[in-house]
């Protein structure tokens, strides 16, 4: 069944007469004072790979940094030249004043939600392209957030030379806030084991966005999907089909395992088995699971954000009534 058929004067059409609606007040665009703590970056790296800085002075400044490699090999890579260059350029590629401005406005919106919140210290560090399929990493226990540069070169990068595209998309320094606030929206949501439907998987997502939403209000959307712009627009155009798809096929409150891989595991597409698949955007589950979250927003502006979170799948998506337009 050829289901995601767009014609394309149509989507023109419809595109332009959206452009001169009025757009819908944002409701997440609230006054935050910036009672969070200062965020100061700290680049290891830029010290790591400083020779004029003994290797012991470095050491007891960042005990955590060398792991179990032994000392002569953390010292050789100190004077690794193909080190030094791809740390170089990493670090070119990074606006630090941005960086630092943007993660102080994320953490402010984080702290105006959950006052509890405590700023982390922010490291930036090269792993030399170690890390760089997941350059992020957040220890809860000391509150430290590490960001591995090299991991934000820019989609088609030449270091990346080898590494699945669908990959790099996100790996441009734009993308770097939407993922830390991505790590904290995921540690705030909790999954209940014995909900493991596919509806329960879904709308799990959908909350994990829509704290994305109220931590970066100002941040286009497809960056909180780690998607580029045309696989936003994709979701868009076509999520009437998508959804009316999981309907007939009796998707929603199906219990296969494998409906994550298809719909919500990263990967290059969707895996509708149809022969769309290969245009459609990835991650297809968590786009719908937050655009149902949206619309019990839309229904219910009034809930506290709080108390959203820990509202079982089925009510929010009973309550949502989510149906759909046609573009």
């Amino acid at each position: 069944m050829k289901i995601f058929k767009i014609i394309a004067l149509s989507y023109i059409l419809v595109l332009t007469l959206d452009s001169c609606k009025k757009e819908p007040e944002n409701q997440w665009k609230v006054e935050v004072k910036n009672t969070a703590e200062k965020v100061e970056l700290t680049d290891i790296s830029k010290e790591f790979y400083n020779q004029d800085i003994p290797l012991e002075q470095f050491k007891a400044k960042f005990p955590w940094f060398q792991g179990t490699v032994s000392d002569a090999d953390f010292g050789k890579r100190r004077a690794d030249a193909e080190e030094i260059k791809i740390y170089k350029e990493a670090a070119g590629k990074i606006d630090e004043a941005k960086l630092q401005k943007e993660l102080q406005d994320l953490f402010a919106h984080i702290k105006y939600y959950f006052p509890q919140f405590k700023s982390p210290k922010v490291y930036l560090f090269s792993s030399a392209l170690q890390m760089i399929q997941d350059p992020i990493f957040y220890d809860s226990k000391g509150n430290l957030l590490f960001i591995d540069i090299t991991g934000f070169m820019g989609d088609g990068n030449a270091n990346y030379k080898g590494l699945e595209l669908y990959f790099q998309k996100s790996m441009n320094p734009q993308n770097i806030v939407p993922k830390v606030s991505q790590i904290f929206a995921e540690s705030i949501v909790t999954e209940s084991p014995d909900h493991q439907k596919f509806i329960d998987k879904v709308i799990l997502n959908g909350k994990i966005m829509m704290l994305q939403d109220a931590f970066l209000p100002d941040t286009p959307d497809y960056l909180k999907m780690n998607y580029t712009q045309k696989q936003y627009e994709w979701a868009v155009a076509n999520e009437s089909n998508i959804w009316n798809y999981f309907v007939e096929s009796n998707l929603i409150f199906g219990d296969d395992p494998r409906l994550v891989e298809r719909f919500i595991s990263p990967g290059p597409f969707s895996k509708f088995y149809t022969e769309i698949d290969n245009e459609s955007s990835p991650q297809i589950g968590i786009f719908t699971g937050w655009q149902i979250c949206k619309a019990y927003f839309r229904l219910k502006p009034e809930t506290k954000l709080a108390d959203f979170l820990k509202l079982d799948a089925t009510k929010i998506f009973n309550e949502a009534v989510y149906k759909p337009k046609k573009p």
